[in-house]
């Protein structure tokens, strides 16, 4: 039993249809309630019925939520397809599910971008189950099976309002329309699609669950031809809601035509049909909702036309439809009055009807009668009868409602003629877009029919599944039990049948008193009761209900206004009105003009006709509804449907909002879930026997594995489930029932988790086991760190006491000697004060003595200079006061100038050496101080001494006073003097105080001045710094803007040149493309022609007029070629014309370009001429004068040429005639010395004509660059610049002016001319002198020629140096007389002279090594002859040696000096290009040849025709080999080592013409030898233009092919194969069975891709291709794998497993290896790559927090941001260990990205080719030295 603990369970619940709850406790048998908690965690006991007995249905393994296949569920019923549903829909934004056989798709209301020509071109060629589900994959089913079972194909869309039906059917055809193409240029696909627009808007209507409901059922045949292209189409409808028409209920709109139309009204085409605003009309204003948010009905209405005119429906044609649409809307605004109950009446001049009238061309009185009254017809006679108003409403309605049906029908039938197929059809794929299961609270006529149609699809729908799965039974040999399912055909008899509703329906139309209640009561009658899917509403008696497959639907009986319209054919004037119209508007009444005849016509009414009425009109619409889904019925049953079941998610249109209630009905009714029961019926889950093991290989043993998997798979399935009627063996499957699979994913999930439980046990064991060593190791590292510490502190102890033991001894010590030295020192003092005391009073009186005598020594020098420094006083004291008035003036001066701006400025100018003056000023000035201070300091002292003198002095005067009494002249003198020395003193005083405060004043200044200037230093340094600073900055950011610039613009310049090279490149592949379409045309239609007539001989097929595809040569060959291009057949001059068309479309836009620069130099050249006219007049005639010089200088060169030839050629001839064949043998001595004067004189003769050339070619130039110049001098008509001119000349004037100017530019030009011929004809007489004495010269080394030839042949080679060496001494005796004039001439002819002396002697010894050496070879072949003679000799007997003829003995030749030239005759060229180029085998003849020898021999064949100056055999030989080389690719295209071997051999030959053309770009890799076989007459740069195109169509094919053959490998190698075994395991899968990737014999691996790549590079290597171009190929097939890959990764979602991610990258690095192996790494393989790679791990990395989206953010760089969400939205767990990726994950990561710059695109282009380039690759290889195998079949060609 599965209801156990812990399993989950569905419940019904009202709000979310069914809920999820988890089982608390086993279930077991007899229990009435189960103990559940749902998933918000409330518990809950869910009651069981007691009836029934049913237990809740068991919800899937997690595992298999979001399942692509809703088969693959392992329990089949209605909560899991809805869960499923929901989890693909919001969560994975998926909207396909596939459902068996019918793909279910839910309208998201949003764009998504998966419907590109990349998706489609994804979905093209794949099988439908490997791929996830869409509309493509089932378009892609139904165009596969239709090409492979030749049987026509249905696509059947259906679904209700709203839910995507006409989207899907248009990808649908879209789809088609892509993939096949059309078979004709008429473009049918784009006239399908263009219907499109055409039928919604007459088809389709605005309602309450749609903005663009198709209110009509369409079947679109798309027609297809024999190899499946597109050649037409044919499109059905089914019941258009006419009822539209007149009304709309609240919210819905009418058709969108007639609000197109209105909204359109102003425009000038529509004024007469006097429409307004929508809402005056009663039929478009109805529904309240005139306008749908997002549309414009006026540019929808452009559409509409566009579409119309599209498909062939002319503008008079359109005009008359949109008459007929207006005059339904006036009809609609016709109102009636009431003259009575039973009759009505219109107002008369009634606007509304006036103008129905004029639009649809009747007369007004006759509408206006008709629509009141009403005709009876009886058996006798007819009777006109009033009606009432509501019935004239009723029949107004029914007019409108009739002629919009047949304007309908018009229109689909004007569609489907324009749609028609111009030839046979050979199948068809249908695309029914109709109506699903409808029910409203009102349903009408048309609800009925919609459910009556979708019954009959329901029925044809349970039939085919049926079939399906019975022939899967029978197919597998499974017996065969019958399935109850549901039967619609009771439903369809109580419908259809007789006395059936549509019969009773019929019946009561055609009663005269008919009415809905007679109609019920009949239906009642006849089915209630009887019929139980017919039912009676309780409170109705006008209503019935009918039990459909999918609900009940109570209908009104009130279908009769319905078909009402019928009844109004008993008015006679509508059918002949309509008519009318029918013939206006129909394409056979259209008059020549083209317009359509709707003036009024007065039509009067037709009498009564008895039997006038037709059958048709008497069928009603249940009746014509009924045939027609009959005859569809037909048509789907004769083909093999596909079914598209469309659902609408929510009824508010909300984008990816999912409502349950609504799903689930809609699933009811679309007949999916009736799917699901017939599938759980059987068995559902089907395995192979290879997947089966794959799975549940974890519940085998090693022993039950046996070499028969099927054996294998039974014996364990018996084991695992013992109930065999659970599971059926099939022959290649296994059948399981429903729930079997989620029971064997339960053991396998318990096996796995025991197996992780054990690991886990394990693991953890070893990891405590680890953690347990590492603390024990821990604690013995503790415990020995713990103890060396104890030990070390003890030790440190023991060291401390011993210490302290130390210090205490040497402490005791130190305080005893510090006693004895105390007691030491104080004794030593006492000793010293006793001794120092008596040498001091022992000095005292020695001093005493000693000053006494210096006293007496200094009064008497005191005397003497006190009168010295009273007068040096008082002049010092002048100088200062003068000094101090000078220095205050300066100040003064200083500090005015200190404060002026000027000041600051100069001292700002040179402030540093200001200040360093100031600087040195302030020391000068400390000087000064210092010096004063001094002296100051002197005058202190002096004072102090004379003041202390005189105070001893006034005391000995005192002691002596009575001596001074005797002498009181002297104390009076005394007395002034002291007065005068005070006073001298006191001015002293203030002397020294004014200059203390002078100096400290000075001081403070200059230091304020130095401490100013210091700062205002300091601020210059710091702005000089900050500005060094800046400049340096802004030069740092300059360079690195420039340089990231200059990154950029290099990177955007090698983008722009990738695209241009991309553009060009891809413009070459569609002008191949159309050359080989052409090619096709022209041999169907040379196989329609018929048989040539007799005498008639065609030319050889290679030999075609390609031939002047690509030729590029001068007027001259053109004139040449003009016969024999006259003579080429008719029939082969369209190549040419296309050629030349292209060709001619280039020179148009180079002579475009070059007009213009021409125009704009002409203008700057104009503006200049305004400027200085007079300059303008003279350059003229210069340029003419040149050219007229250039054009007869070019004239007398070419005669003077011609005059040389021939003189040559006699040359020639009378040598060849004079001598003897000896002398002029090749070879010969006097051959060789004649043939090298010859070649002088042709080297000359070639230089002459190099000059020539260039004069030839400047001449054409320059011609170019003055006709427009002279043809606005000369012509007044030819050219608009010239007319330009003379409007800017303001007067007569002026164009006198410039007449006169023209006539002395003439006059200037002749005499130029003259003098010019004159001094040519100089040069002429100077040329033949000099031809003379080359004559003269030629005639004398004949005669010494002959006189050598005379001599043996040692003196004769003495003699010819001798004569060289006389020759070359008068030379330089006649050089020296004619350079003497001019030093510097002669010295350079004197080196040249010593070069060329040298070049003779290398020659010499040249030629003596060569003679040497052949005389040796001589010898050594004479002695071999002999000896071989000998031997002949003694073999042979006299009578055989008389008998036998005598043989001419083989002497071998002389080797020949190969010039590596091959030459050919012209009549041999087609046998060359066949032999070496169309008849060629890579694999045969081509392998052991030298890699690229076709292309060698091919450009030494041209080499002989350049030699030859044979312009037309060189043009012929390359043209003729490029359209070989096309023929043969055209023919083995599909052939890679063809392919690979031309593009190796253009390439090839490209390279030799580059590296033998003469150009120094090419030729610096050159031998000198290589140098010489350069060509010498062509230049072929144009043809390498041509050869470099053709590689490149050649390197496109290439690709091509590579893609063809790794294509089919490149899915099943890189992504379904496991190349690690066992890594992941499979998924259940359902019908759509997948791709297996187990590696069965037919399935790719790996290993075939690399097996493959390896085939490549071999053939490449081996066909000598060069490594770069290799490089390019490796690159395209690595990105053309990787995007393959990733497109396929990015479009399955069972391919996004983290398991997947690892197989990806493993196979990703053995990839990589290959690159290793084969040294290719470098190529750009690796990083095409890296998408890919990134994919993988994104698979791979963690998905849960902030960190690792921000991880995935940096490392995903080269995928889009589409990509990553595609990838994360599609990852699907494998295993329940798993984990899926959360919608909040998915979200951050869009957040995060939301910024970043990328392409919305999905899917990389796998399509996409790289453009490629030819890196010039010289070749090493001499060309004398190359040797033509004979098996190549050229022996017609010889070596030169």
């Amino acid at each position: 039993c599965m209801y156990m603990q812990l399993y989950k369970v569905w419940i019904p619940d009202p709000e979310e249809v069914w809920k999820s709850a988890e089982l608390l406790k086993d279930y077991k048998p007899g229990d009435k309630v189960l103990q559940l908690r749902l998933e918000e965690g409330k518990d809950l006991e869910y009651c069981l019925d007691q009836k029934t007995k049913e237990l809740p249905p068991l919800r899937n393994p997690d595992i298999l939520v979001g399942e692509n296949d809703l088969t693959a569920l392992s329990y089949l019923h209605e909560p899991a397809v809805l869960h499923n549903l929901k989890v693909r829909f919001i969560d994975s934004k998926l909207i396909y599910t596939y459902c068996g056989i019918v793909l279910v798709a839910i309208n998201p209301y949003e764009q998504l971008p998966i419907y590109g020509e990349d998706i489609i071109n994804a979905y093209s060629g794949q099988n439908m189950g490997d791929m996830d589900p869409h509309i493509f994959a089932v378009a892609e089913e139904a165009y596969k099976q239709m090409a492979r079972d030749e049987r026509n194909q249905s696509i059947i869309v259906s679904g209700e309002s709203g839910a995507g039906k006409t989207v899907s059917a248009k990808y649908a055809m879209r789809y088609f329309a892509t993939v096949s193409g059309s078979a004709s240029e008429a473009n049918v696909e784009e006239k399908v699609l263009a219907s499109n627009p055409i039928m919604e808007s007459i088809g389709n209507a605005k309602t309450t669950r749609n903005d663009n409901s198709s209110r009509f059922g369409k079947y679109i045949e798309i027609g297809f031809d024999k190899r499946y292209r597109i050649i037409g189409a044919n499109m059905r409808t089914y019941l258009l809601e006419k009822s539209r028409v007149v009304f709309q209920a609240e919210e819905e709109r009418n058709y969108h035509i007639f609000y197109q139309l209105c909204a359109s009204a102003a425009l000038p085409e529509f004024k007469t049909l006097r429409l307004g605003n929508a809402n005056y009309f009663h039929y478009t204003k109805q529904g309240g909702s005139p306008v749908i948010d997002g549309v414009d009905d006026a540019k929808e209405m452009v559409n509409t036309r566009q579409a119309c005119t599209l498909l062939g429906i002319s503008d008079s044609y359109q005009m008359g439809i949109y008459q007929i649409l207006a005059g339904i809307l006036h009809l609609g605004n016709v109102e009636f009055a009431s003259r009575d109950s039973d009759s009505c009446i219109i107002p008369p001049k009634h606007e509304p009807l006036t103008i129905f009238c004029d639009l649809m061309g009747v007369e007004y009185e006759e509408m206006a009668h008709w629509l009141c009254h009403r005709k009876l017809a009886t058996a006798t006679e007819t009777y006109i009868k009033p009606i009432s108003k509501l019935h004239a409403i009723n029949a107004r309605d029914a007019l409108a409602k009739h002629i919009y049906a047949n304007l309908f029908n018009w229109i689909v039938d004007h569609v489907n003629k324009a749609l028609h197929a111009t030839v046979k059809q050979h199948s068809f794929i249908g695309v029914l877009d109709i109506y699903g299961f409808e029910t409203f609270e009102i349903n009408s006529f048309e609800q009925f029919c919609i459910n009556y149609a979708n019954e009959k699809l329901q029925q044809q729908f349970n039939m085919h599944v049926f079939k399906l799965e019975q022939e899967e039974y029978m197919k597998e040999q499974i017996p065969w039990t019958l399935i109850d399912f549901y039967d619609n055909q009771p439903c369809i008899n109580l419908i259809e049948a007789k006395m059936g509703i549509l019969d009773l329906l019929d019946e009561e139309c055609k009663m005269p008193k008919g009415s809905d209640d007679t109609w019920a009561q009949k239906l009642y009658n006849t089915h209630l009761n009887k019929c139980a899917l017919f039912e009676k509403p309780r409170l109705s008696n006008k209503a019935f209900i009918i039990k459909h497959f999918a609900d009940k639907v109570q209908s009104l009986s009130g279908f009769l206004p319905s078909v009402f319209f019928l009844l109004l054919y008993q008015f006679k004037l509508l059918p002949e009105l309509f008519q009318d119209e029918e013939k206006a508007i129909s394409p056979t009444s259209a008059t020549p003009s083209g317009r359509v005849p709707l003036s009024r016509t007065a039509v009067k009414p037709a009498k009564a006709r008895p039997g006038q009425a037709s059958k048709e009109h008497k069928k009603t619409v249940g009746h014509q509804f009924r045939n027609s889904l009959h005859l569809l019925m037909e048509t789907l049953n004769a083909t093999t449907p596909h079914y598209v079941r469309c659902i609408k998610p929510n009824d508010f249109k909300f984008p990816f909002t999912f409502d349950e209630k609504r799903a689930v009905q809609q699933l009811r009714a679309c007949g999916v879930l009736e799917t699901i029961r017939i599938s759980a019926a059987g068995f559902p889950s089907r395995w192979t026997y290879q997947e089966f093991f794959s799975r549940y290989r974890v519940l085998m043993k090693q022993r039950d594995v046996l070499g028969d998997r099927k054996q294998t798979c039974k014996n364990v399935l018996e084991k695992l489930i013992l109930d065999k009627d659970k599971y059926q063996f099939g022959k290649t499957k296994i059948f399981f029932r429903a729930g079997q699979v989620a029971y064997l994913e339960k053991i396998r999930a318990d096996k796995l988790r025991a197996a992780c439980i054990r690991i886990q046990k394990t693991i953890r064991g070893w990891l405590m086991r680890k953690k347990y060593v590492r603390m024990r190791k821990a604690a013995i590292t503790i415990q020995r760190y713990v103890r060396g510490y104890q030990a070390r502190c003890y030790a440190n102890f023991l060291r401390r006491t011993r210490a302290a033991i130390t210090i205490q001894k040497f402490q005791r010590m130190y305080v005893v000697h510090k006693r004895y030295q105390c007691m030491r020192a104080a004794t030593i003092a006492l000793q010293a004060l006793l001794r120092g005391y008596m040498a001091r009073n022992k000095y005292q009186m020695m001093l005493r003595e000693h000053k006494s005598i210096i006293i007496q020594k200094h009064v008497r020098g005191w005397l003497a200079r006190v009168h010295y420094h009273r007068t040096l006083k008082a002049i010092v004291y002048l100088q200062c006061c003068y000094r101090r008035m000078m220095a205050k003036r300066e100040l003064k001066k200083l500090k005015i100038e200190a404060r002026s701006v000027e000041r600051y400025k100069k001292l700002h100018i040179g402030l540093e050496n200001k200040i360093m003056q100031l600087q040195r000023k302030i020391d000068e000035q400390n000087k000064e101080y210092k010096s004063l201070m001094e002296k100051l300091s002197n005058l202190e002292i002096t004072y102090s001494t004379e003041t202390e003198k005189l105070r001893s002095d006034v005391e000995r005067l005192r002691m002596s006073e009575e001596e001074a009494k005797n002498a009181a002249n002297r104390v009076l003198s005394l007395q002034e003097e002291i007065a005068k020395l005070r006073k001298e003193l006191h001015q002293t005083q203030s002397e020294k105080k004014t200059i203390e405060e002078w100096a400290d004043k000075y001081k403070h200044e200059t230091e304020q001045l130095v401490s100013e200037l210091k700062e205002q230093n300091t601020l210059l340094k710091t702005e000089k710094e900050e500005l060094n600073r800046r400049i340096h900055d802004q030069a740092r950011e300059i360079t690195e803007t420039m340089e990231k610039k200059l990154v950029e613009e290099t990177k955007q310049l090698e983008l722009d040149l990738n695209d241009e090279r991309l553009r060009y490149q891809n413009l070459l592949n569609e002008f191949s493309r159309l050359e080989e379409r052409y090619d096709d045309l022209k041999d169907e239609m040379n196989l329609m022609v018929s048989i040539p007539k007799p005498g008639h001989k065609r030319t050889d097929s290679t030999h075609s007029s390609n031939e002047s595809e690509y030729t590029f040569s001068s007027e001259i060959t053109e004139a040449e070629d003009l016969p024999v291009r006259m003579e080429e057949p008719s029939e082969k001059k369209a190549p040419l014309d296309m050629s030349l068309f292209l060709k001619l479309q280039k020179r148009v836009t180079e002579l475009e370009q070059e007009k213009q620069s021409l125009q704009d130099e002409l203008d700057r050249k104009e503006e200049q001429a305004l400027r200085a006219k007079a300059k303008e007049e003279e350059r003229p005639p210069m340029r003419g004068a040149e050219l007229e010089y250039e054009s007869l200088k070019r004239q007398e060169l070419e005669s003077e040429n011609k005059k040389l030839k021939n003189e040559l050629n006699e040359l020639q001839k009378a040598l060849t005639e004079t001598r003897s064949p000896e002398v002029t043998a090749p070879g010969a001595p006097a051959y060789r010395v004649l043939l090298d004067q010859l070649t002088s004189v042709s080297e000359e003769l070639e230089v002459r004509k190099e000059e020539v050339l260039i004069l030839r070619s400047q001449l054409v130039s320059q011609k170019e660059a003055i006709q427009p110049k002279v043809n606005k001098l000369n012509t007044m008509t030819d050219s608009t610049i010239l007319l330009e001119d003379v409007q800017k000349m303001k007067d007569k004037g002026e164009i006198a002016q410039a007449y006169i100017g023209l006539k002395e530019t003439n006059r200037l030009l002749e005499s130029q001319l003259q003098s010019q011929k004159k001094s040519h004809e100089n040069e002429l007489e100077s040329l033949r002198g000099e031809i003379q004495s080359l004559k003269e010269e030629n005639n004398r080394q004949q005669q010494l020629l002959a006189q050598n030839l005379q001599l043996p042949p040692e003196a004769r080679i003495e003699a010819s140096l001798q004569h060289e060496i006389t020759r070359l001494t008068n030379e330089n005796l006649f050089y020296e007389e004619l350079y003497a004039d001019d030093p510097k001439k002669y010295q350079l002819y004197r080196i040249s002279l010593y070069k060329r002396m040298i070049d003779l002697m290398e020659q010499l010894e040249k030629q003596d090594k060569t003679v040497r050496k052949l005389k040796k070879q001589l010898k050594v072949f004479a002695k071999k002859i002999g000896e071989l003679e000998v031997g002949q000799m003694e073999n042979i007997s006299p009578g055989q040696i008389i008998d036998e003829p005598i043989r001419p003995v083989n002497i071998p030749r002389k080797e020949k000096d190969f010039q590596g030239m091959l030459e050919y005759k012209k009549e041999d060229e087609q046998k060359l290009v066949k032999n070496l180029i169309l008849e060629l085998k890579p694999r045969g003849v081509a392998v052991n040849l030298i890699p690229g020898l076709p292309a060698y021999i091919l450009f030494m064949c041209v080499r002989h025709a350049d030699y030859l100056n044979d312009d037309q055999k060189v043009r012929s030989l390359l043209t003729s080999t490029i359209n070989g080389i096309k023929k043969v690719l055209k023919k083995r295209g599909d052939d890679f080592e063809t392919v690979s071997f031309w593009l190796s051999n253009t390439c090839r030959f490209l390279h030799c013409l580059k590296q033998y053309s003469g150009e120094e770009g090419f030729m610096k890799h050159n031998t000198p030898r290589q140098n010489e076989h350069c060509l010498t007459n062509f230049d072929l740069a144009e043809y390498r233009q041509v050869l470099s195109d053709l590689a490149i169509q050649i390197y496109q094919q290439l690709v091509r092919v590579l893609e063809n053959i790794l294509q089919p490998m490149i899915v099943s190698g890189m992504l379904e194969h496991e190349t690690i075994q066992g890594v992941s395991g499979v998924k259940p899968t359902g019908l759509r069975k997948r791709t297996s990737s187990i590696a069965d014999e037919g399935t790719y691996t790996l290993d075939s891709i690399i097996r493959q790549l390896n085939s490549f590079h071999s053939v490449m290597c081996q066909h000598g291709m060069d490594p770069e171009l290799i490089k390019q190929v490796v690159k395209q097939m690595f990105y053309i794998i990787g995007a393959i890959t990733l497109n396929n990764l990015l479009l399955r979602k069972d391919m996004c497993s983290w398991s997947k991610g690892m197989q990806i990258r493993y196979n990703v690095s053995q990839l990589e290896e290959w690159l290793r192996d084969k040294n290719l790494m470098n190529s750009g393989a690796k990083e095409t790559l890296e998408p890919l790679i990134q994919a993988a791990q994104l698979l791979q990395v963690k998905k849960k927090t902030d960190e690792d989206a921000e991880a995935i953010c940096s490392m995903c760089n080269a995928l889009t941001t589409a990509q990553i969400v595609k990838v994360l939205n599609l990852y699907t767990p494998v295993n329940e260990f798993e984990e899926r990726v959360l919608v909040s994950f998915i979200r951050t990561i869009q957040m995060r990205l939301r910024d970043r710059k990328d392409s919305p695109q999905l899917l990389m282009d796998a399509k996409h080719i790289f453009p490629v380039t030819f890196p010039f690759n010289p070749s090493s290889l001499a060309l004398e030295t190359i040797q033509i195998p004979a098996s190549l079949g050229l022996g017609f060609i010889s070596r030169v």
